[in-house]
C-alpha cells in the first residue's frame, strides 16, 4: 500500500466517524460541527482524486460559508432538545424507510457511474481542464438540476430566517405596517383644558409687576 493509498483509507475513516456524529450528536452545535469535519476531509479526498477545483469550492463555499451561517443559526435558534426527542420513534418506522430508500438509489447512482468510468481517471484528468469541462457539464446537461439545487438553498435560506424572526416573550416586536400607515393627527392629540385660576386684568397685573419708585422732590426733602 503506498502513502496515496493510505491517506485515502485515513480521509475515509475520519469522514465516515464525522457523519455518523452528525446524525448521533445530542447537541445541534456539535453536529455542525461534526458536519463541517466531514466537509474537509471530502476535500482532501477530492484532491486525491485530482479534482482540485471541486476540493477547493468545498472548501471555500461550504466550510467558508454556509456551514458558518449554518452554525451561527443554530446557535442563535432557542432549540428544545427535550421536546424534539419525544415524537422520535413515533415517526421513526417512515424515516427508517425513507433512508433505505434513498440509500438505495445512492447505490444505484453510485454503482452505475462507476461501471460507466473510465479505467486510467488520471490520465482523462490529465486531457482536460476540470474547471471548464464542469462549467459545461453544469449548464448545459445539468442546468435543469442546477436550479433545483438553488431553489432548494433559497427555501433553507428563507426557512432559517423565518426560525429566527419568530416572536418570542422575551423581545419587543414593532409592526413594520403599522408604522408606514401612521399619521400625525393618531400621534398628537389637543385637548381644550379649562382654566383653574380666574383671569387678571392687564392693568393690574402690570402694576403688580413694575416696583414703584419715590419721585424726586419727595427725595430732595428727606435729605434736607
Amino acid at each position: 500500500m503506498d502513502v496515496k493509498t493510505g491517506f485515502f483509507y485515513l480521509f475515509s475513516i475520519v469522514l465516515l466517524f464525522a457523519a455518523f456524529r452528525v446524525i448521533t450528536a445530542r447537541n445541534p452545535v456539535h453536529a455542525v460541527l461534526y458536519l463541517m469535519l466531514a466537509f474537509s476531509q471530502a476535500s482532501a479526498v477530492w484532491l486525491l482524486l485530482r479534482a482540485e477545483f471541486l476540493a477547493i469550492t468545498l472548501v471555500l463555499v461550504y466550510l467558508g460559508a454556509v456551514m458558518v451561517l449554518f452554525l451561527f443559526v443554530v446557535m442563535m435558534l432557542d432549540i428544545d432538545v427535550d421536546s424534539m426527542r419525544r415524537g422520535f420513534w413515533k415517526h421513526f418506522p417512515l424515516a427508517a424507510i425513507i433512508g433505505v430508500i434513498i440509500a438505495l438509489e445512492m447505490t444505484y447512482v453510485l454503482m452505475g457511474g462507476f461501471r460507466d468510468a473510465p479505467q486510467n481517471v488520471a490520465a482523462a484528468a490529465g486531457q482536460v481542464a476540470n474547471t471548464k469541462e464542469l462549467g459545461i457539464l453544469l449548464y448545459t446537461e445539468y442546468l435543469f438540476p442546477l436550479e433545483i439545487a438553488a431553489v432548494i438553498l433559497l427555501v433553507a435560506m428563507i426557512a432559517a430566517i423565518a426560525l429566527t424572526l419568530r416572536q418570542r416573550k422575551d423581545t419587543k416586536f414593532v409592526s413594520v405596517s403599522d408604522q408606514v400607515r401612521v399619521r400625525a393627527r393618531d400621534r398628537l392629540n389637543v385637548v381644550n383644558v379649562a382654566s383653574t385660576k380666574p383671569p387678571v386684568a392687564p392693568v393690574a397685573a402690570e402694576a403688580e409687576a413694575t416696583p414703584a419708585t419715590p419721585a424726586p422732590a419727595a427725595t430732595a426733602e428727606k435729605k434736607a
